[in-house]
């Protein structure tokens, strides 16, 4: 079975696209990784930014993270706007739960991932935009091929195109880390969520005791 190749695929909807920007919801799961999405993908659409993510740890982690996506966007100096979704934990909660024992990477980060396809792809519908997608294919540690399924999913459901990516490809994983260095972003050490936290934490320790 062949591997899809979504950063072609987007490289095709880019080609085909006319001469007026189309409005795009982007997904954005952090600061560090919106950077180079919003640095490329703005040459070709008129951004707006979802900033949901009810998987962060706690408010303080959610709010540090929010604030460093708003301040990217102004200092990157983007006519680009960013929706702030609030802080809604329980919602990861509940959809986490039986799944608490997963490793990262397993069942409960693909149902993650769902809940914030579904919801851009909500809002997308509700705020007429021509397409969504979202930043997180631009990490080698997501499945990419999982993403795009699921966006697409969302978009037939909700009626709104999905953006097929690979963001990490063209050297985008590496230009994230040149724009996180240039403007001196927070970036932390695990995805996110109180589960991740604790495999980090755990790693960590392990690492400091070789």
């Amino acid at each position: 079975m062949n591997k899809i190749n979504y950063q072609k695929q987007l490289d095709k909807v880019i080609e085909n696209l006319g001469e007026t920007k189309p409005t795009l919801l982007l997904h954005s799961c952090c600061a560090p990784c919106s950077s180079y999405v919003m640095e490329y993908l703005s040459q070709y659409f008129d951004i707006t930014i979802d900033y949901y993510n009810p998987n962060i740890d706690s408010k303080e982690e959610y709010e540090k993270r929010v604030h460093e996506q708003q301040r990217l966007v102004s200092e990157m100096n983007l006519p680009i706007k960013v929706i702030d979704a609030g802080y809604a934990p329980q919602t990861f909660f509940d959809m986490a739960k039986g799944y608490e024992q997963e490793p990262e990477g397993g069942k409960r980060c693909y149902r993650c991932y769902k809940l914030r396809l579904d919801q851009a792809a909500k809002l997308a519908q509700e705020g007429g935009y021509d397409y969504f997608t979202t930043t997180l294919t631009i990490s080698p540690l997501k499945n990419a091929a999982w993403l795009n399924e699921l966006g697409q999913k969302a978009g037939e459901l909700a009626g709104v195109r999905f953006l097929p990516s690979d963001f990490k490809k063209k050297g985008g994983y590496q230009r994230s880390i040149q724009l996180s260095k240039e403007y001196d972003l927070y970036r932390q050490n695990f995805c996110g969520c109180v589960f991740s936290k604790r495999e980090s934490e755990e790693r960590m320790h392990k690492e400091k005791n070789i």
